[in-house]
């Protein structure tokens, strides 16, 4: 038994919409692996605001999104779509889909085993899981410049691991052990401009780690500056990870 949280995101749906336009902007290329066909059921796990699942919509297929952010579900609701409070590594779903997709999720999810089983039930014999996430070596450089300034600033970062970012290997094991096969995985280094900055990164991205971290609110947007100082750049290094598999 553990203190620490299936999932470590915090989302305003407003600020991602702001900030975090090119999140479902760069998961072009992970959907165009799914191809979602005219008729199909297909999960987004971790479906955010919807961008993307409206796209798998439009190609005419039968879409849920999940999400475990009650404002992300309203703004993708107000898309039209069926979207769902549900986190995923807590799916209710048995042999539902003809596919699965996520973009930009899996990471978040420290229950990474259980969201593993999860999925793998919620597919139909035969269906495919594809999708893009963190993979190893993501915001390195980012994510220590925030924590060295916490730390210089007398908060101490959380103890607990705000994410997964796994290399290709492990990303395998995990899938494999719950039944999928024919797993592939790949990082891809993909260093990202930040249209609103560092600063905003960190007020929209790292929400839930400077909640956790007991940062009060007032003293965010000087934390959020002084990242971006020690940073130097207004480019994020991103690692992706990008994944495809078949339930057997």
């Amino acid at each position: 038994m553990t203190d620490t949280p299936a999932s470590t995101s915090s989302w305003d749906a407003a600020d991602y919409v702001r900030v975090g336009g090119f999140v479902p902007e760069l998961g072009a290329a992970a959907l165009a692996l799914l191809d979602p066909q005219f008729g199909e059921t297909i999960l987004d796990v971790g479906c955010g605001d919807g961008t993307l699942t409206l796209r798998i919509k439009e190609a005419g297929a039968e879409v849920v999104g999940i999400d475990n952010s009650l404002s992300m579900i309203a703004a993708a609701k107000a898309r039209g779509l069926d979207a769902r409070l549900m986190d995923a590594a807590d799916l209710r779903f048995s042999e539902a889909f003809d596919a699965a997709f996520s973009n930009a999720t899996l990471h978040w999810v420290l229950d990474k085993e259980r969201a593993a089983r999860a999925i793998w039930f919620a597919l139909k014999p035969g269906g495919r899981f594809v999708g893009e996430m963190g993979g190893e070596g993501n915001l390195a450089a980012l994510r220590q410049h925030l924590d060295d300034e916490l730390v210089a600033r007398g908060f101490g970062p959380p103890t607990y691991a705000s994410n997964w970012y796994p290399s290709p290997d492990e990303f395998a094991s995990i899938y494999e052990a719950v039944g999928f096969r024919d797993v592939e995985a790949e990082l891809i280094d993909r260093p990202t401009p930040l249209d609103h900055g560092v600063a905003g990164w960190v007020l929209a991205f790292r929400k839930g780690w400077l909640d956790r971290a007991g940062v009060p609110e007032e003293e965010r947007p000087a934390i959020a500056a002084a990242v971006a100082r020690r940073h130097g750049s207004d480019t994020a290094d991103y690692v992706r990870l990008r994944f495809t598999m078949r339930k057997p």
